[in-house]
């Protein structure tokens, strides 16, 4: 397998495998994160494409990350589904249950649906958001999640730890505000 510095240099020349390359390695992962945030499979794939778009843009004007590859696409990613919310007002969806599921055991909350997590992430913070999400549902090391954020590792723990907080406030607040 190439590293993200060689494919990195052959993408600088405009080398097409290595574009195909990056493009069939990162755009699922890309895919995945932008649809745990929109929750539209067509926005989903609107930020893919914006952010390869993107990347080409950077590279052809010079520019794009010169190492760590990933942070970067899923930073473009990123400012992309922020851009998108800030264009959005602010709105909390209407929480409807699901008949089909099963009822939670006597005495355990129902766990919450993905639109109740997607609509509880976008009141954390951006920071907050990114770190979470990147950790526990994408699976990144505190290291990666660090470089994307151009923060010390330290701080990466203390959004997710303050993230985590904030989300289990807001979906405990909407469980006793829907009388669950």
């Amino acid at each position: 397998m190439i590293s993200d510095k060689e494919l990195l240099r052959a993408a600088q020349k405009f080398d097409l495998s290595a574009l195909a390359e990056i493009y069939d390695q990162f755009s699922p992962a890309i895919y995945r994160y932008a649809m745990r945030f929109l929750g539209d499979s067509y926005l989903a794939e609107e930020c893919v494409a914006d952010t390869f778009d993107r990347f080409l843009r950077a590279i052809k004007q010079g520019g794009g990350p010169r190492d760590a590859l990933q942070a970067y696409l899923f930073r473009v990613a990123h400012n992309w589904i922020t851009d998108y919310y800030r264009r959005k007002p602010l709105q909390e969806t209407e929480l409807q249950e699901d008949t089909g599921d099963e009822p939670a055991p006597a005495g355990e909350a129902p766990p919450a649906s993905a639109s109740d997590l997607r609509n509880a992430l976008r009141f954390l913070t951006e920071d907050q958001r990114a770190a979470v999400v990147l950790k526990f549902l994408e699976g990144w090391t505190n290291e990666q999640i660090a470089r994307f954020l151009d923060k010390p590792v330290g701080a990466v723990k203390a959004l997710q730890h303050r993230g985590l907080a904030n989300l289990r406030k807001r979906l405990d607040s909407d469980k006793e505000r829907d009388g669950s």
